[in-house]
């Protein structure tokens, strides 16, 4: 095994996210419609803020859960790409959590947090340098 570590691209990053966009797309579903029919059947109001903060949360705990567990989402997976930190070992839950608060920011204005990867030489995003975190390209198996 090689201890070459190549700085996963940019455009694998966005391919990975836009995944990961659809996975989330399907968790959110499922938590609207519980929403909605649990509010129906307790007959409480429809409350914009609490569902608000079920989305978050299900986002946070997604990225959380997979970058702990192996560093990766489905969409690295499919695109064979690891989050970890900078000294190479795996992330723990405050470091997944600021990395995920951090990447939020890096996305608000139109993603130049994120394109921001193309043009640093280690490939690093706004979110990566504040967390400690890098993406890596995982080798073939």
């Amino acid at each position: 095994m090689s201890d070459l570590v190549i700085p996963a691209p940019l455009w694998r990053r966005l391919a990975s996210a836009i995944y990961d966009a659809l996975v989330l797309i399907g968790i959110f579903m499922v938590i609207v419609m519980a929403d909605l029919y649990l509010r129906r059947v307790a007959g409480l109001p429809y409350n914009a803020h609490v569902l608000q903060a079920l989305l978050f949360l299900a986002a946070a705990l997604f990225c959380g859960r997979s970058w702990t567990r192996g560093g990766q989402t489905l969409g690295m997976r499919a695109w064979r790409l690891q989050v970890r930190r900078v000294d190479g070992g795996p992330l723990n839950w405050p470091a997944a959590l600021s990395r995920f608060a951090f990447a939020l920011l890096a996305w608000l204005p139109l993603g130049l947090g994120v394109l921001w990867s193309a043009l640093d030489p280690r490939r690093r995003a706004w979110h990566d340098m504040l967390s400690g975190t890098e993406v890596v390209l995982l080798p073939k198996p």
